[in-house]
């Protein structure tokens, strides 16, 4: 198998004319460095496949892939690499970033919240009967109540039908993810009593964007977090 030749220069390209480096200076193009820069633009790479004699958009794209081979990097790429490291450094040092605050649980409810988690995970998806029938269906729960009905006598061929068993543990019912008691508040007067380090605040959906903020604003003050910022 024949070695492949090192690319120290435009010359070393495969297809390469002689005529092409008095071309390519024209368009300010003196090394493989600014050669695969332009390919990579469209509209450049279409000048240099008009421009040189015998080039074509496959010779170009070839091009492009053995310079690349040989170890040279986009400029444009070296550029956005430095410029989210640039960012990633921006964040940090301004502190943008918040961490979500989080409640103070016990040993006990945070195993069951991990077991609710394992349930949820392996829990079916309950379909309804004939939803596969009828388009209006899907995404709907009716139990099946017909006399000869193969699912509500539960046949292993057919779709698993709603039953306790499927429940989470009852300890941590109706919990946020986060192990959070949300409460539904509505207006400000509302957050008096309640205890940030056990419960959270979800502000109804028909408070209007005023009154929103005066929430958050009251609950940013006293350590309480909101759900639905």
């Amino acid at each position: 198998m024949a070695k492949k030749k090192k690319l120290e220069q435009l010359s070393d390209l495969p297809y390469y004319r002689e005529g092409y480096t008095e071309q390519l200076e024209k368009m300010g193009i003196t090394n493989l460095q600014e050669l695969l820069d332009a390919l990579l633009v469209d509209d450049k790479k279409k000048q240099i496949v008009d421009e040189l004699d015998g080039v074509g958009k496959k010779v170009a794209d070839h091009w492009a892939e053995v310079i690349e081979e040989s170890g040279v990097t986009p400029t444009e790429a070296k550029e956005d690499k430095a410029e989210v490291v640039e960012t990633e450094a921006a964040v940090v040092e301004e502190g943008e970033y918040v961490t979500k605050r989080k409640p103070e649980l016990d040993d006990q409810t945070k195993a069951l919240l991990l077991k609710r988690k394992e349930i949820d995970s392996r829990r079916p998806q309950f379909l309804r009967q004939e939803w596969f029938r009828y388009q209006k269906l899907e995404g709907k729960w009716r139990k099946p109540r017909g006399m000869h009905s193969k699912m509500r006598r539960h046949y292993g061929y057919r779709p698993p039908i709603v039953s306790i068993g499927y429940r989470g543990p009852a300890e941590v019912r109706g919990l946020h993810p986060s192990g959070f008691k949300e409460v539904m508040v509505f207006n400000v007067s509302q957050l008096n009593g309640i205890d940030p380090k056990v419960q959270a605040v979800r502000i109804g959906g028909t408070v209007g964007a005023r009154k929103r903020g005066d929430i958050i604003a009251k609950a940013d003050q006293e350590g309480i977090r909101v759900l639905n910022r």
